[in-house]
């Protein structure tokens, strides 16, 4: 099924079976309640790493059954984070969770380099996955949230991950926008160069599974309009379902913009470990946070 709306992820999870999330340091009621709704909703198993007593009266102070989660016992705020990444390497998980644990532990648990969810060579980044009211279906984006200069390597690889979520959302060849101030390869411009070498590599199969096209302004990758105007086909130009950012500004930008004016909804997800892994804030709303569930464990192996 090829999922247009984020939405229709719970009903492809439903009918699938259920993979484990295990959250680190889920002391709080922001991270209780979203994994209890993702557990109501069919999507999830759920595993709550934290202090048992705190979790318990959490749940009983908001009316949430505990004993729909597997509570593993551990109060201290970065074993818990590591205890959690402990489980998913043997094999007790699928997706792992930021709870309370701040930021900072949570990724020094999943980067270790001894006991981390980093396979040699592997490179963090982040993919969002877009429902934008202007536009015509999924946006899937990246990075936005953690590399803030990419090289080309680092842009290869997350050309792949957008790819890979794509396909976990049935598209099955999707067009990939390589995104720069022009359409123009430029060598003073160091993100149409680099747009230049993967739309070569994708072009000789370096780079399989999608149309991969670029260097694109963000009018001619989304506007079919302006494609037309600027002269620019393809497959990819003015339908693209996937937009590789040139840095962290650029991606972060039209990011915000998405959600804060044009009231877009968005899941998004760390990407690269070994697990696909919720980054989830207290400013997200319940539908952000579900949606995120939803798509690390739609993209878990």
């Amino acid at each position: 099924m090829k999922i247009t709306r984020l939405d229709q992820m719970f009903e492809v999870l439903k009918s699938s079976k259920r993979k484990r999330l295990i959250a680190a340091f889920a002391n709080d009621e922001h991270s209780i309640s979203a994994v209890s709704e993702a557990i109501d909703l069919g999507i999830v198993e759920g595993t709550l790493v934290g202090d048992k007593d705190e979790i318990e009266k959490v749940c009983k102070s908001h009316g949430i059954d505990a004993t729909k989660f597997t509570i593993v016992h551990e109060a201290d705020e970065m074993k818990a984070a590591r205890k959690a990444v402990e489980l998913i390497n043997k094999g007790d998980g699928n997706l792992l969770m930021k709870g309370l644990v701040s930021t900072d532990k949570y990724m020094r648990a999943i980067l270790d380099k001894e006991n981390g969810l980093m396979d040699k060579g592997a490179v963090l980044s982040h993919v969002t996955v877009m429902e934008n009211p202007s536009y015509h279906k999924l946006l899937i984006v990246g990075d936005v949230a953690i590399l803030p200069a990419p090289e080309v390597a680092e842009k290869i690889a997350i050309t792949n991950y957008l790819i890979h979520t794509a396909h976990a959302l049935g598209i099955e060849k999707p067009k990939v926008a390589l995104i720069a101030a022009s359409e123009v390869v430029s060598p003073k411009m160091q993100a149409s160069v680099d747009a230049a070498i993967i739309s070569k590599m994708a072009d000789r199969g370096q780079i399989k599974g999608a149309f991969v096209d670029g260097p694109f302004a963000l009018d001619v990758a989304i506007d079919m309009e302006s494609a037309q105007i600027k002269k620019i086909s393809g497959e990819v130009a003015g339908d693209a379902d996937c937009l590789v950012f040139p840095n962290i500004e650029s991606g972060n930008v039209f990011y915000k913009a998405n959600t804060k004016l044009a009231k877009g909804e968005q899941g998004a997800i760390v990407v690269g470990a070994r697990v696909p892994a919720v980054l989830s804030s207290r400013g997200d709303s319940t539908k952000t946070k579900l949606y995120s569930i939803a798509l690390a464990a739609l993209t878990a192996r």
